[in-house]
């Protein structure tokens, strides 16, 4: 086919320097055929036909086109012919002779979709296996997520019984796991999510918390490791995780526990602004513990016959805990201890206890511990998605004991502090700095830190839970308070600092 080309008018200057421009697109470059059909290289064309890119390398640039537009070039190709809508399209006419073999494929496919990427996994017999162990999981209830998937698919590629070509470079991605799921039709499923009502003064209230805040800080000047938060977090035998895999369209979706959702435990975190995170403190509901109960190290374990903690608990907490805290007995110095309204925090001998520690209260307002207590804010959720994956783990790897009825039976006290444990000191110090940061209760006092308030909230709803704090003293009720303390004075002498 013949040639000419033409530059754009209005240029001069030497050949290099055309060239040059040329392949900078700063000028037209075009082409026309022997059929006097102008098209162009830039971006403009005054021809009414479809553009054809031609680089100065002769290499032409691969184009993907949609379904929608391939079903186009069909019909415009039976209404006249394959040269035709070859012309118009300016693709070539190979092509549309290729997509009018294909049309009914097309009009099955999303008109949006350009691929038709279809085939035969490579490794047919390992995902069939995996497939059967996600439904078995599933039919027993159990757990499974994606990375259980990746993490299943990795050990059965190192079985002598999937020895295949090319599994020595099976890495089950994450668009390989993606892949199987749509193969096999599996989707995850979570729940929906509740969040929680904030008062209606709500400015105010925060407002002359962080107020109480600075006007100790400034007067005291606390180290870091003198500034504190504390939280008991309601937490249960059984903590199934919101998401499972499962069939597309099953309408229900069941979970196997241990059957114990509802028999519960106190867990009482505490750490303080510079990271440091204190000795967690379970407390489980009973009278005493187990005989020869062997408990790991750097957890406390105690016993309540509600399963909660009260003002004797609250006591030990500040002895144990709070005062040793590192550097406390020999410093010696005014502390800041931020926690919420729970009636054992308030009452008039655990403020003569802070005050004999040298130890200033800072009570934050009801319904705000989600924005202004550090550890409700970015790490108790943290905290219970990892003791969680230990159980799913546990779950998982058939270490779960039966019942002679063929329950399964909850997890003893020694495993669930080994989880604790582990899981409170698995959070990064960094998170713990930052979490004090986001409250608004260590920043810097020239406001060099006042951009990290309320900055990307970690545990904003994710859950699909309540606050932690009222969780936990909704269990409680007023009776009960009542029979453990006598009736209390009234709220506002708990606002003193304010």
């Amino acid at each position: 086919m013949k040639l000419v080309l033409s530059l754009q008018t209005g240029y001069s200057g030497s050949t290099p320097d055309l060239i040059q421009r040329i392949e900078l697109g700063e000028t037209e470059l075009w082409i026309q055929d022997s059929e006097d059909s102008m098209e162009s290289s830039g971006p403009e064309s005054p021809s009414s036909g479809c553009l054809r890119t031609m680089n100065l390398s002769g290499k032409h640039q691969r184009s993907s086109y949609n379904a929608a537009f391939k079903l186009q070039v069909i019909q415009r190709a039976e209404e006249t012919n394959n040269s035709v809508a070859s012309r118009e399209f300016n693709i070539n006419e190979k092509q549309v002779r290729e997509w009018r073999k294909i049309k009914a494929e097309l009009r099955d496919m999303p008109k949006s979709k350009k691929a038709r990427r279809h085939g035969v996994a490579s490794f047919t017999t390992l995902e069939d296996d995996l497939h059967s162990w996600v439904t078995e999981c599933r039919q027993n209830g159990n757990i499974v997520t994606r990375t259980n998937i990746r993490l299943r698919a990795l050990q059965m590629a190192k079985s002598g019984k999937y020895q295949s070509e090319g599994i020595q470079t099976f890495l089950a991605s994450i668009g390989w796991c993606s892949r199987f799921m749509n193969r096999y039709g599996l989707c995850l499923r979570q729940r929906t999510k509740i969040s929680q009502k904030l008062p209606k003064d709500l400015e105010c209230k925060v407002s002359l918390f962080q107020k109480f805040i600075i006007k100790q800080c400034k007067k005291h000047n606390y180290e870091l490791g003198d500034i504190g938060n504390m939280d008991e977090m309601p937490m249960t035998f059984d903590l199934p995780c919101n998401q499972t895999v499962a069939s597309i369209g099953e309408k229900t979706v069941f979970v196997r526990s241990t059957g114990n959702e509802k028999n519960h435990f106190t867990v009482v975190l505490s750490c303080l602004a510079n990271g440091t995170k204190l000795r967690p403190v379970i407390i489980f509901k009973r009278k005493t513990l187990p005989k020869n109960v062997k408990l790991p190290s750097g957890v406390i374990v105690r016993v309540h016959e509600k399963g909660w903690m009260d003002e004797e608990g609250m006591q030990k907490w500040l002895h144990d805990v709070w005062n040793a805290r590192p550097g406390a007995a020999l410093k010696k110095k005014p502390s800041l201890l931020v926690w919420d309204m729970f009636r054992a925090h308030v009452t008039g001998n655990i403020k003569d206890e802070a005050n004999s520690l040298k130890t200033t209260l800072a009570v934050i307002p009801s319904g705000l511990t989600s924005m202004l207590q550090p550890l409700d804010m970015c790490l108790n959720k943290t905290f219970k998605d990892r003791v969680r994956k230990m159980r799913q783990d546990w779950m998982l790897s058939g270490e779960a004991r039966l019942t002679k009825g063929g329950n399964l039976m909850k997890p003893d006290i020694e495993l669930i502090a080994k989880w604790v444990r582990d899981a409170w000191e698995d959070i990064p110090t960094d998170v713990v700095r930052r979490a004090f940061l986001k409250c608004g209760i260590s920043n810097a006092m020239d406001g060099t830190e006042d951009g990290m308030l309320y900055e990307g909230d970690d545990n904003d709803g994710e859950d699909g839970e309540q606050s932690d704090d009222d969780a936990y003293t909704n269990d409680v009720t007023d009776a009960d308070f009542e029979l453990l303390f006598g009736k209390s004075d009234d709220e506002n002498d708990d606002f003193e600092g304010f």
